[in-house]
């Protein structure tokens, strides 16, 4: 029964929370009932088995717990006795209706990105509430001081509650203006699902599908060329992953990848939704990110993929949005497409610059390149240092497994 229930709150406890900040009003009042509402769980579940809907259970035991909460407190504090009765609205007896329970998690994003709340604390915000990652990650995925993103959390908590910014999808006409930063937030929920930043998997399912569903719901809402194309590449991104994990969790690189696991479903459906996009006029960023996922898609076997295209689009990526992850991405296309000496000189280049120095995948990168030039003792010192840097354990047995097999390569000549 533990593991089950520890697989509910890995899988469900952010629809829980977003569900519960609706009731509630409140992100910290929130927080506390969810964690109630598992304590509980663990008391009452081994004995009285699961229930048939658990998140309405966590929900409902959840919400009342606050109540009860509320109402000790108000004994102390008449202030606290409108909480209370705010409590007790209509909304409220939703809570056996899904439907309401599956919009909860597009108004909490919403909710983040609300223009009065600074861009930076919007992310750390989504990454905390929508993904349940800890400071601790968030800060590693930033590259800056944990503090610092707790800092910016509680204070956009803070505004959220003194500029009593509603819990809702906006009306159309509010839509576009946070487009943008909705769509972000909706990427950096599946970066986080398709590539885990730390722990013991590869990929994160719940994530990737959550936020596959929930880009499918804004496109509902709002059909945009961006939202298009955001959804074409989290599903052709999103169809490789049944092959992306081998035995016991092991990291499959794309060029080894069983192409016959791919879910072609997925692409046959991010190809139209790409091409749609492709014909709508401007094309944003994620349709060029889409576009580059499309010739890995579209490619039967790894040699046959068409590098310099990549390279093309990239070229493209980065002249639209700048950033040294792109240029990362754009001498790894190049390399494959030019060779590895071309990809080192660029990867060099943006080291030197002393970005990306803390971000293990340029470190592993730039090994790679050194490994096929057979520079291997330069090699291994770069696997090392991604290593050092690398928080994802099937990552870590991976770069493991490459320092061993150019240790072994060295000692046998």
């Amino acid at each position: 029964m533990e593991s089950v229930i520890e697989e509910i709150y890995r899988t469900q406890s952010r629809r829980v929370l977003a569900t519960l900040i609706r009731l509630l009003g409140d992100f910290d009042r929130a927080e506390e009932a969810l964690h109630d509402a598992f304590a509980a769980a663990a008391r009452t579940w081994p004995t009285d088995g699961t229930p048939s809907n658990p998140v309405a259970w966590l929900v409902s035991t959840g919400r009342f717990k606050a109540i009860d909460t509320i109402r000790r407190r108000a004994r102390f504090d008449a202030s606290q006795h409108h909480i209370e009765d705010s409590l007790y609205t209509p909304d409220a007896t939703e809570i056996g209706d899904m439907e309401p329970i599956e919009d909860d998690m597009l108004r909490l994003i919403f909710t983040c990105c609300h223009p009065l709340i600074p861009a930076d604390a919007q992310m750390a915000m989504a990454l905390r509430e929508i993904c349940g990652l800890t400071t601790e990650e968030i800060a590693h995925a930033f590259l800056i001081p944990a503090p610092t993103v707790a800092q910016r959390i509680v204070r956009a908590k803070g505004r959220i509650r003194a500029a009593n910014i509603p819990y809702e999808v906006p009306g159309r006409e509010a839509l576009q203006p946070r487009l943008d930063r909705v769509l972000h937030v909706i990427y950096l929920v599946f970066n986080e699902g398709y590539s885990a930043s730390s722990g013991e998997d590869v990929v994160r399912a719940d994530l990737t599908a959550e936020a596959i569903r929930l880009a499918r719901l804004l496109l509902a809402l709002l059909p945009h060329p961006d939202v298009s194309g955001l959804l074409a590449l989290m599903l052709l991104q999103d169809s490789r992953r049944t092959a992306r994990s081998g035995e016991q969790g092991s990291l499959v690189l794309l060029a080894d990848q069983d192409r016959s696991l791919w879910d072609h479903a997925k692409i046959t459906e991010g190809l139209a939704l790409l091409a749609a996009a492709m014909k709508a006029g401007e094309i944003g960023t994620y349709t060029l990110q889409a576009a580059i996922a499309a010739e890995h898609a579209r490619a039967p076997a790894a040699e046959e993929t068409d590098w310099r295209r990549i390279a093309f689009y990239y070229d493209l990526l980065l002249a639209a949005q700048p950033s040294p992850i792109v240029e990362l991405n754009r001498a790894v296309a190049i390399a494959m497409a030019e060779g590895p000496a071309k990809g080192l000189e660029l990867i060099d280049a943006i080291l030197g610059r002393r970005e990306l120095q803390a971000y293990h995948l340029a470190h592993s990168a730039r090994a790679d390149f050194l490994r096929r030039l057979d520079r291997r003792q330069e090699a291994i010192a770069a696997y090392q240092t991604a290593l050092s840097l690398c928080r994802q354990e099937p990552e870590q047995v991976f770069l493991r497994r490459r320092i061993s097999e150019l240790a072994a390569t060295s000692e046998r000549q």
